[in-house]
């Protein structure tokens, strides 16, 4: 089954932040899916993810970086944008890159029929979280 937004108790598809519980409050606003996460004790919204409308839905609200339309700007067009910015974009997990320091993490995942890119990924992001300014520090901790 194709799922283009959370369906309730579904765990994030974005990257999520190794060894943390949460709990996830969802719905969905002009075909806009939007899911607040509460990690750790559960008590504050730390990340808050907003999903695509899916294949062949409209929504009259824009999702928006800078000036990119997240879900209709390409992938490729909007990670070159944010470098241009001078933020840094992690890709070295395709499906799932990040912008860590802004705190944004992207989806590019779906089973629908949708445009691919060479790679055979999603040529529009699928989903957007966004977190606070530490949310991603971790992957720039060395491994060991």
């Amino acid at each position: 089954m194709a799922l283009s937004r959370p369906r309730p108790g579904a765990r994030p598809r974005v990257l999520p932040r190794p060894g943390r519980n949460s709990a996830k409050v969802s719905w969905t606003l002009d075909h806009v899916g939007v899911q607040a996460l509460l990690e750790g004790d559960g008590t504050r919204v730390t990340a808050v993810e907003l999903w695509w409308p899916g294949e062949g839905r409209t929504s009259a609200t824009r999702v928006l970086l800078e000036k990119d339309e997240v879900f209709t700007t390409p992938a490729a067009e909007l990670f070159r944008h944010a470098t241009g910015r001078g933020w840094t974009v992690d890709t070295s997990r395709p499906e799932y890159p990040v912008i860590p320091g802004v705190s944004l993490g992207f989806t590019r995942q779906t089973s629908q029929e949708v445009e691919r890119d060479a790679d055979g990924l999603p040529a529009y992001v699928t989903s957007v979280l966004v977190g606070d300014e530490h949310y991603y520090d971790y992957l720039q901790r060395p491994r060991g």
